[in-house]
């Protein structure tokens, strides 16, 4: 063995750095749980306290709470059906209904294993070839990206099962919220009105919280039933892993996940809703039965999970041999290692060997101390079915109202959530699909910049898109996620 791994193994795994690691990923996972409270400022919040600390230490609790945040953003996904960071959106379209449906434990354990299994593959991919792939989305230009934002977007009409004009209605309200604030080339305001609360937009995740929450609770208020269909027996913990054959039908929307993530973890801005929400779809599309999506199937549940995770050591990858940050919490990660003197970058893998290869293998203990914790609290999370409706709801319509406010600290931001709360009220009554506007909302801003960015470099030659040999790639991709959908309606219509 390579001795700056070796060394750095054994950095990783000393009981200070195993210690670190389990703080946050228990940090992590209530992070994530809170609607509305991000990873990233979970880690803004412990970052003061790494100061003080060796540097392995340091990063070891800061990757335990991102890789547990992103899994921890599954569990309020699926339990409350409001999910806890924008990557676990996807989660909820088939979690709640499993756990609605008397299956919470079923849909947790899928989640907890599918994540565990996406932050493996990316470990992997980090250790072996991160030198690689980063060379590939090193790249990748304002063309490509944009190219890549709008195959995101193209899975719009996949959602838009009943019909495809509600959803492409839906996806176009979404862009057009995304254009208010400021232009992001020139800096001009957009559809403000004068109110100086709009000048920096309209976040997404308090857009997220609304549309989710604001309905469930409404249908919670006016449902009779009192509590979900839950066993009332307290499971095992051995009864609570999903059953050989539920493992048989998640390899492949497991795998698929994984690859996804990772790839798109690498690429600089896209992040984890592009992952979960492009493998939710293409795991639907290779099923034999597509309609059972949104229903609650273990495939569902599995491909996003996998993938959602498996972005994190994806991102990591141009972070350590680039120095560039795959996302916002790589970012500030970036940030703390710069703290202890420390610049990622290819000098790292010279430089620092033996650290480089501890922050691998932290990242590794971080998705394994994941998977022991969430399985250990598995059946207290299961027994939240049980608190009465009465208690439970005015805790989510608090954390609800908290979450928007901590956001950017403006109690505007509530007023927001609560108007996209009404939205996706008239929307529900109207039978429009909400997943293409949330999917507008978290991508519509990387679209525009990428796009202005693009047509700007060529001075608004739009061939430019048509000239990059990946834009084109997936701009076909893009028109074959836009045209199979309606093929597929228009042959079963002629069929019947």
């Amino acid at each position: 063995m390579n001795p700056d791994v070796y060394e750095g193994f054994i950095k990783s795994a000393q009981i200070l750095s195993l210690l670190a690691t389990c703080t946050g990923s228990f940090i992590g996972l209530i992070v994530g749980m809170i609607p509305g409270m991000t990873i990233s400022a979970g880690i803004i919040i412990v970052l003061p306290l790494t100061f003080v600390l060796p540097p392995s230490i340091s990063i070891s609790l800061l990757l335990g709470l991102y890789a547990g945040g992103m899994m921890g953003g599954s569990f309020s996904a699926i339990l409350l059906k409001i999910p806890g960071t924008p990557s676990a959106s996807a989660t909820a379209l088939d979690g709640y209904p499993m756990a609605n449906s008397g299956k919470a434990d079923v849909a947790l354990s899928t989640a907890i294993i599918s994540s565990f299994l996406g932050g493996l593959f990316s470990f992997i991919c980090l250790y072996f070839i991160a030198p690689e792939l980063a060379e590939v989305a090193l790249s990748f230009r304002a063309p490509d990206l944009f190219s890549l934002v709008f195959f995101g977007l193209s899975v719009i009409c996949s959602f838009a099962a009943k019909s495809i004009i509600k959803g492409l209605l839906s996806g176009i309200i979404g862009l057009l919220f995304v254009s208010v604030g400021q232009d992001p080339v020139m800096g001009t305001e957009r559809f403000t009105f004068g109110n100086p609360d709009l000048l920096s937009g309209i976040h997404f995740l308090t857009a997220l919280i609304g549309l989710f929450a604001i309905p469930q609770l409404a249908d919670n208020l006016s449902s009779s039933v009192k509590n979900f269909n839950h066993k009332t027996k307290d499971s095992k913990l051995k009864d609570l892993l999903p059953s050989l054959m539920n493992f048989k039908i998640m390899r492949f929307p497991i795998l698929i996940g994984s690859f996804l993530g990772t790839f798109i973890g690498i690429l600089p801005g896209a992040g984890g809703p592009i992952a979960a929400f492009l493998s939710y779809d293409y795991a639907k599309k290779i099923n034999k039965n597509p309609k059972q999506f949104g229903e609650g199937c273990v495939e569902g549940i599995a491909a996003p999970e996998s993938a959602n995770n498996a972005v994190c050591g994806g991102a990591l990858i141009p972070m350590m041999t680039l120095g560039i940050p795959g996302d916002p919490v790589t970012a500030i990660l970036i940030g703390a290692l710069l703290v202890h003197g420390l610049a990622p970058g290819p000098l790292l893998f010279m430089e620092q060997a033996p650290f480089a290869y501890s922050v691998i293998f932290s990242f590794f203990w971080a998705n394994l101390f994941n998977l022991l914790i969430a399985m250990s609290t598995l059946p207290l999370l299961i027994k939240l079915l049980k608190t009465p409706k009465s208690l439970l709801l005015p805790i989510i319509a608090v954390l609800c109202v908290v979450g928007s406010f901590a956001l950017r600290n403006s109690f505007f931001d509530v007023y927001i959530m609560f108007s996209f709360g009404l939205l996706g009220l008239f929307m529900k009554w109207l039978d429009m699909p909400v997943v293409p506007l949330l999917l507008a909302l978290v991508l519509g801003k990387q679209l525009e910049e990428h796009l202005r960015i693009a047509l700007t470099s060529s001075q608004g030659d739009i061939s430019i898109f048509f000239t990059s040999p990946i834009s084109v790639f997936f701009l076909c991709l893009s028109a074959i996620s836009i045209l199979w959908p309606i093929f597929f309606r228009r042959r079963k219509k002629l069929s019947n």
